[in-house]
Parts: C-alpha cells; structure tokens; sequence
C-alpha cells in the first residue's frame, strides 16, 4: 500500500494518507448485485470449497457442498495447520513504539533504512544527512514485498534477503522535504533532494548467513549484495516492448526504461528469479495538458494527475522524464509515452549481481500489488495480482509454455508469452476467467485497441469492455501448499454502496466497507489454466457483531478481530498468516489499535493475533527459511521511533526477524 507525504516541508514525520482512496473506474460493468443472490449461501460450506482443489473434483459439480464437506472431514487432519501460540493483546496506546510477539518468541532488528548494503557504503546518519549518493549504496525506505533465496548447500542457514522499497517519507530529509511555490503555483524541488528520494526507492538484495552461534547475520561487503533504483536501467520485454507507445525522446526504442517504482508486493518464481511489481506509479507522473489526457486512456485511466504538478513529490520539476505533457517540437512528443513504462511486473535474478531486471509487458499495466505464482503438477503456472484501487480488478498470467525443472535456462524468458485474464465473480459463487486477447469480445480497433499491445498497456481499459468484478481494492493473493486454493485480501472500499458505480455486491458484501474482507476460490481441478472457478468469502473483517457497533462494521472472524487485511502468505505447513493496514491515527479504526500480523487456519477459520507493530506503521512483507524456523517480516512507515524506541531518534522501516525460543518452527 502506498501512502502520500502531506505537504510539510518542515515536520520529518508528516501525516500520510491513503492514494488508493482514488476511484478512477468509469465503466458500467455489470455488478454481482445485478444477479440476485442469497449471501448466506455464498457464506456457508467454506471447508469443502477450502478442500475441493485438494481433492481435484470438477467444480462445475460442486454446488452441493455436502460430498466435498463429508470428505473434508475425514482429511482434516492432515490439512489442517496447528497454531500452537498464544495471542498477544491489541495495543491501543498512543505512544506504543515497538514490536510485541506471542509468549515464547522473540523479534529483532534485522534491516533498517539506511543499512549499508553494497560495498563502500556508509554508515545511516539519525539527522537525515547522508547524501543521495550515500543513499544509492544504503537500504531505501519503506520495505515492502520480500522474499527469501535459500543457497541449496544450507537452505536453512545461508540465503539472500531481497526487499522492496515502496518509497520515500519527509523523514529521508533532516528537515523534510523542500518545496518552493512559484508565481502560477507550481511546486518546484532541488535536485539533490529529488535523487536521494529516486536512490530511496526501489530493492535492495542483502545475503544473510548464520554465525557460528546460529545468529543470523547480514554478510556486509558480499559481491551479491545490490541496489535498484528508480534510476537502474531496465529492459522492456514482451509483446509491448518497442511499441509506439512505449516509444521517448530519451528511448526512441521503446525497449530500455530506468528505474522501478513505488514497488509493492512481489512473487518469487520456481525458476529462481524475483517478481516486483510496481503499485501506484501514476502518483509520480503530470500531463498539463487537459485536451490530452482526456482522450489519452494510458494516462486518464490510470489517473495520472493533469493538475499543476504530480500527486506526490514533484520529480517533474527536476527530472524531464516526470512531465508526461506531450511536447510536439520533440521525437515521440517527449515524454508523454514514460507513464506508459511502469506498471509492470519487473524480473530479475537475486543470484547475478550484473543482471539487468527486463518488464515482463506480457503481464499486463496496472497498479499491481503482488505476483503470486501458482504451479500445477504438469509444469504448468499461473501468476495471480491484484490491481490495488477501489473497484479495480483481480488478474492472472497464464505462460504459453511450462515450467521446465530439468533444463532452467529455458525459464529465463517465460514470462514474455502467454494469455491475461480477469476475473469475473458471479454472484452464485462460481467465476470466471476472461481473457484479454485483442481481437477478441470488443477488444478491437473500434474500441482503440489496435494490437495486443494496446490491450496489456491499457489492460484497465480491457478489462472494463470484458465486464470484469470491479472489488474493494484487491491487494494481496496467497495459494494455500497443501489445497491450492486461492486467497485475495480486499482490504477497504468505504464508498460501496455509496457512490451509484460500486453497488453491495457478493464478493463485496457491505456498504461503506471501512474492514475489508478475504475471498477464497479454487480453480477448475486445481488447474493454474482453468478458465472457471468457485469462490466464497473466507472472512469478513471487522468488530465483533454486537448491538453498539453498526451491521456494516461487524466481521465474522472466529477469533482475534482486525480490519484492514493486507499482507497475505502461506508458510510451508499451510498457516495463512495476514497482515494488517488500517490508520491507525483514524478514530474508525481506534479499537483496533496498532497494525498486527495474525495468523489463520485455513480449514476451521480460527484466527490468532501472533504480533503488533509500532503506532503508525503497516506490517507488511513476509517470507521464512524452508524449514519455516526462521520468519522475516517488514515494519512499514512507523511514526514515533521505532526501531531506536527511544521517543527521540527519527523512525526507520525495518526488516524483523522472529524466532521460536526453543528453535521450533514459527507459528507452531
């Protein structure tokens, strides 16, 4: 999840707000309330549908639960994941700056902002004065998505850590952000201050290796360590790659980009190679030209701001590439074409320090939250996202051809063909997958799409012609190990059933939707390429039902209450942990207190609070050593001070480590 700076060029820890809350879905597609549908039914049964992938049935058989649930119960025990901790409490002090974990666990500090990570790198600076070079060579900011790489010879002892950097608080400057308003209005930023924010964005790549005493340490100086940037250079690949359309007057290929932005969640692929995905680049980008961005659906429909400058930290002003106004006395009108050059899923391999990371286009443009592969037994993948904005859609990558686990170097490329579909949530609780293949149901010149190029660079626009579920802002998809059901955090939408486009609806059952839900679906036998699905709402967030607090506020969780879920990740036993990203400041959200991590049986619903982070921050990013004895998980934005807790020091996002006291598996 991305946040907006507010504009304070002398607080270093200044109010944020949500950029998601931006509506800019303008189709009339057809919502599931247009089918008339019993939500109880939808509700009920959950265990057999969990079981059903499992059990590899013809789904189109299913709608009697009852056979899948008499086989559920017999199986339940081997799927079903012992919790075997004890919840901690909610935090609701307003001073509270640290991390708490359940009774025989302990979290530390692992990796901070700042952190040296290549070599020659300096030490962080707590007065915010290490310089953008120094930056280029340190930890960015906001540690988002994460992943794990085990080294085959000690998987559980030795790896690299691979971690993105979202973006950049007023905290990255001494005294935050400088930000002068000329005559007509426009805010305009110095230049050094603009490359320590691009340096601050991006991954950072550590390898990390148990001591002698069974510490885990990070390796300092090792030659696997790296850094991307908002300013590495990149290549395009795929079906959109050297496109008109992708086509600058810096890169009149259209096959080279620099950088990778406000980077969310990720995936980690069988092949070896990590997956960022680039959320909420649109914030970064200004057309002052209204006549254009009007017809220009790459920029309008991604709402691109046309305003006097970029929604947040002003890089136009600084960096050409940032003013996507056309400009006719240039090649290719400037820059018009460089919000076009993010949105994608970016691959690389953590294991090759002098790789160039290549955007997949064949997976298509959008604020995309994760990129969670799915495997099939034959080969066969499929990779899931979320488009994280209210009423936007779920997405997944089919690869036209299969995993090979003999010959990998016939990996490498996978990803730059196959078929994108959306998905379609019926109201009867089946789905389906549509596919955005130009040519195909209204994705032709007529509708402005005049190769499938058009389609995967605004796959937005695609996907509202196919009649897609728009939900409440789809962010987070885990598959369960043992099942291969699917899971989707929807995380809030408080204008469904408010604004006359984003009726209630039965994957997205509640007006002004403040809590958030998970859906649960599982593909037609277990097939990562199945073209249907059956799907029920595995959990509603929110209070305890109770007479005090309003229907549309109240969940049904079995257990430990939250709002907002985010995060969402499988552990190798096959307990869904969620993490959690409500404002904690908001009054709404002030009985829930600071933001936790929980962890869920898939099979009985039980859910127990396992952790809760400082005030102000999200919890985020998670990943563990195969063994799942050793689990990492990220500390978002937090407001006071942590990791220092000291009340004084400025607040760094910080990369905890959690172990078992006696050396067992987390979470058991």
């Amino acid at each position: 999840m991305t946040l907006l700076k507010q504009e304070n060029p002398v607080s270093p820890v200044a109010e944020v707000q949500d950029v998601e809350d931006i509506a800019v879905n303008p189709s009339a597609n057809l919502w599931l309330s247009t089918v008339v549908a019993n939500r109880r039914n939808i509700l009920k049964g959950g265990l057999g549908l969990a079981l059903s992938g499992f059990l590899g049935g013809n789904l189109q058989g299913c709608s009697n639960p009852s056979s899948l649930t008499t086989s559920a119960k017999k199986l339940s025990n081997n799927l079903s994941p012992v919790i075997g901790f004890n919840s901690v409490p909610l935090q609701l002090a307003p001073d509270f700056d640290q991390v708490i974990v359940a009774e025989g666990y302990s979290a530390r500090a692992f990796f901070s902002w700042g952190d040296e990570v290549v070599s020659g790198a300096v030490p962080w600076r707590a007065d915010g004065t290490n310089t953008w070079q120094e930056q280029t060579l340190q930890a960015g900011q906001n540690h988002d998505g994460m992943a794990y790489f085990p080294f085959p010879a000690a998987p559980n002892d030795h790896g690299l850590l691979v971690i993105n950097h979202e973006y950049t608080n007023p905290t990255l400057h001494t005294n935050g952000p400088t930000e002068t308003r000329d005559a007509q209005g426009v805010i305009h930023r110095p230049e050094h201050e603009v490359l320590k924010e691009q340096a601050a964005h991006g991954v950072s790549v550590i390898e990390i290796k148990r001591d002698h005493a069974g510490v885990w340490q990070r390796v300092k100086n090792s030659p696997l360590n790296r850094r991307l940037t908002a300013t590495t250079p990149m290549e395009i690949s795929g079906p959109a790659a050297g496109n008109d359309a992708l086509k600058t007057v810096a890169d009149p290929s259209g096959m080279h980009v620099l950088g990778t932005l406000n980077n969310c969640s990720m995936g980690k692929t069988p092949w070896g190679t990590y997956l960022i995905c680039e959320e909420n680049w649109n914030k970064y980008f200004v057309n002052h030209n209204p006549a254009d961005w009007g017809k220009r659906t790459a920029h309008n429909r991604y709402d691109v701001s046309q305003g006097l400058n970029s929604y947040q930290y002003y890089w136009e002003t600084v960096d050409a590439r940032f003013n996507a106004t056309p400009d006719l006395q240039l090649p290719f009108n400037g820059f018009v074409n460089e919000p076009n050059r993010f949105g994608w899923v970016v691959e690389f391999d953590p294991f090759d320090p002098t790789s160039t990371p290549k955007k997949r286009t064949a997976l298509g443009r959008y604020a995309r939250e994760c990129a969670t592969v799915m495997m099939g037994d034959d080969g066969q993948c499929a990779i899931y996202s979320g488009d994280d904005t209210r009423g936007e859609y779920v997405y997944k990558f089919v690869p036209k051809n299969r995993f090979d686990a003999h010959t990998m170097a016939t990996n490498n490329d996978l990803l730059d063909e196959g078929t994108l579909y959306v998905a379609l949530f019926n109201a009867d609780g089946t789905g389906r997958w549509l596919p955005l293949v130009w040519g195909q149901a209204g994705l032709t010149p007529r509708n402005g799409f005049h190769s499938e190029a058009d389609v995967l660079i605004n796959a937005r626009a695609a996907a509202d012609i196919l009649g897609a579920t728009p939900m409440d802002r789809p962010e987070w998809v885990a598959v369960d190990p043992h099942t291969r059901a699917l899971y989707v955090t929807l995380t809030n939408n408080h204008e469904r059933g408010v604004k006359a486009d984003q009726p209630v609806d039965a994957a997205n059952p509640r007006a002004e939707n403040y809590h958030g839900q998970i859906v649960r679906w599982v593909e037609q036998d277990s097939n990562p390429a199945a073209t249907v699905f059956q799907w029920d709402i595995f959990l509603l967030a929110g209070h305890s039902p109770q007479a005090a607090v309003p229907k549309n506020q109240q969940g049904n969780i079995r257990g430990d209450v939250f709002s907002c879920p985010d995060g969402l990740w499988f552990d190798p036993q096959g307990r869904l942990w969620i993490e959690t990203d409500c404002d904690d400041e908001e009054p709404l959200y002030a009985e829930m207190g600071c933001n936790q991590l929980l962890c869920a049986n898939p099979v009985s619903r039980e859910v127990k609070r396992f952790l809760v982070g400082p005030r102000g921050c999200e919890i985020t990013g998670l990943t563990s050593t195969p063994d799942g004895k050793s689990l990492w998980l990220n500390i978002q934005h937090p407001t006071i001070s942590y990791p220092a807790s000291d009340g004084q020091t400025r607040p760094r996002s910080t990369t905890v480590l959690v172990t078992k006291n006696d050396g067992g598996v987390v979470g058991s």
